[in-house]
């Protein structure tokens, strides 16, 4: 297993990622349109994080690892046979790959297929 997107949902956008790049060492870009208006960094291993605002009311802050599978269809299938539900059904970002997010135990899952 492999993480390829970490998001991170916060009210305090520019505070999160100045401690995360004082911490690793990285630079956060402008906000991505694609991804929610994430500022991104990538990271060695060419894993992503991306911390960006709500973008409705009903958004809590949350973190949320999204795991590089081969078959979003085929993860996202085996993660409801074991009892998740899906919170958002498989979505193409232009530029950036499929997405996917369930809940499970009551915590968000994230899949992610380039």
């Amino acid at each position: 297993m492999r993480i390829h997107y970490l998001e991170i949902v916060t009210t305090q956008v520019d505070a999160v990622c100045l401690a995360y790049a004082a911490a690793s060492n990285v630079r956060f870009g402008e906000p991505d349109a694609g991804l929610g208006n994430a500022r991104t960094a990538t990271l060695p291993g060419d894993w992503v994080v991306g911390v960006r605002a709500p973008m409705h009311d009903a958004e809590e802050p949350v973190v949320r690892p999204y795991w590089l599978v081969d078959d979003i269809e085929v993860a996202l299938a085996a993660a409801v046979e074991s009892g998740a539900e899906v919170a958002h059904p498989p979505m193409a970002i232009p530029d950036h790959g499929t997405f996917a997010i369930y809940i499970l135990g009551g915590v968000q899952h994230g899949l992610w297929q380039l």
